[in-house]
């Protein structure tokens, strides 16, 4: 919080801040640890997901109390890694039509209630998975009305031409931005 202080002080223009979740506690998942394969314990529209869609709002609140707010928020950092990543890393394993749900029952509408303007993305992970992922959330109107835009990881551009995925999903889905969150050097 105080790096963010000093950069939105010596800033000429706003800065537009994204938060990403990594996973939820280890009493929310259904393997008992914040580690490793798993996801939230049962299902869109339980005490589960509406906690961890309250989470997100207790994060938005907190951070506001320095004066510091997001621009936008992502449902879940790599959904689809966590059905594949390494044993010690934290993260929470979603579909397209789980991500749908949590979005169209509990995220979505926590936002909407909440005193913040944040924006809410989705995806959050490889093209790879576009257009599939945006027509199975998108494609549920309560779900698209919550969703700003998509959220595109890089790291696996060359496996899938820029046509397939970005383009075709931006001429299904024209009035949702699509934004590349995360990349980094020398992966592939």
């Amino acid at each position: 919080i105080p790096l963010l202080c000093r950069a939105l002080a010596m800033s000429k223009r706003p800065l537009l801040l994204f938060a990403s979740p990594w996973t939820a506690p280890a009493w929310m998942r259904s393997n008992g640890d914040v580690r490793g394969k798993g996801t939230l314990k049962g299902k869109a529209g339980d005490k589960y997901h509406k906690t961890w869609a309250n989470y997100f709002i207790k994060f938005l609140d907190e951070y506001a109390k320095h004066n510091v707010t997001f621009w936008a928020v992502t449902a879940q950092n790599e959904p689809l890694a966590g059905l594949f990543t390494p044993p010690q890393a934290p993260t929470i394993a979603f579909t397209a039509a789980q991500q749908r749900d949590f979005i169209a029952q509990d995220l979505g509408p926590a936002l909407a209630r909440s005193p913040h303007r944040t924006q809410l993305l989705m995806l959050d992970d490889q093209r790879i998975h576009l257009p599939h992922w945006a027509k199975v959330v998108l494609g549920n109107a309560t779900a698209a009305r919550y969703v700003a835009g998509l959220a595109v990881h890089w790291y696996l551009d060359a496996i899938v031409p820029p046509g397939c995925s970005l383009e075709a999903t931006h001429k299904l889905f024209p009035d949702h931005f699509l934004l590349y969150t995360e990349a980094c050097t020398g992966f592939f």
